[in-house]
């Protein structure tokens, strides 16, 4: 009976911290709606000129990160 109380504590840690990780990250992201995105430069461009954020403006842009490590 005591194992189970313990596991059960555990688990009930481990929820509400679950829970105030997704508020917290919920939240991080919402300051950030609305918000011009920065400027940004690179020295590689593989399929066009190097382009500028202003040049996109009112165009779908996907912008896709790679890291080698």
């Amino acid at each position: 009976m005591r194992r189970f109380q313990t596991k059960a504590r555990a688990f009930a840690v481990a929820l509400l911290m679950a829970f105030a990780v997704l508020a917290a990250a919920g939240n991080a992201g919402a300051s950030l709606v609305g918000k011009q995105a920065p400027e940004f430069t690179n020295d590689t461009w593989i399929n066009s000129e190097p382009l500028r954020l202003k040049d996109l403006r009112g165009k779908v842009v996907l912008i896709e990160f790679w890291t080698y490590g």
